[in-house]
């Protein structure tokens, strides 16, 4: 009588792991897209928060110089905790032009652009 071996081929084994292989092709650059611009949102958000923050904190001391992330983070202030940049942990810059608060991401050079949209940064 002949005896049966039970298992997977060799050639079973390989067609499987192919079929991984390709899913992963697949999957890995969507991930890595769908982060980035998660990423970039959740900074963009960051910095429109700090510039809400900023233009309270100037109505509140007319006359004075750009507001430092100081003046506007702590758990008494505008924002409980400093925001910093979800891709790098960078933090962010603020500035004072034309009465205008203005914040930059360190990384506002990068291919997915860290920056406020121009209707944002210049409160039109």
């Amino acid at each position: 009588m002949k005896r049966m071996l039970k298992g997977f081929t060799l050639i079973e084994i390989m067609i499987v792991v192919a079929i991984i292989a390709i899913l992963a092709a697949v999957a890995i650059p969507n991930f890595v897209k769908y982060r980035n611009e998660s990423q970039r949102a959740s900074c963009i958000s960051n910095m429109k928060q700090l510039q809400t923050a900023g233009e309270q904190w100037l109505m509140s001391h007319p006359g004075t110089t750009a507001p430092t992330t100081a003046d506007l983070c702590g758990s008494t202030l505008y924002i409980k905790k400093t925001p910093v940049c979800p891709k790098s942990s960078a933090a962010y810059t603020i500035s004072l032009a034309n009465d205008a608060i203005g914040v930059t991401c360190a990384n506002a050079g990068e291919p997915d652009l860290h920056v406020l949209p121009e209707s944002v940064a210049t409160g039109n």
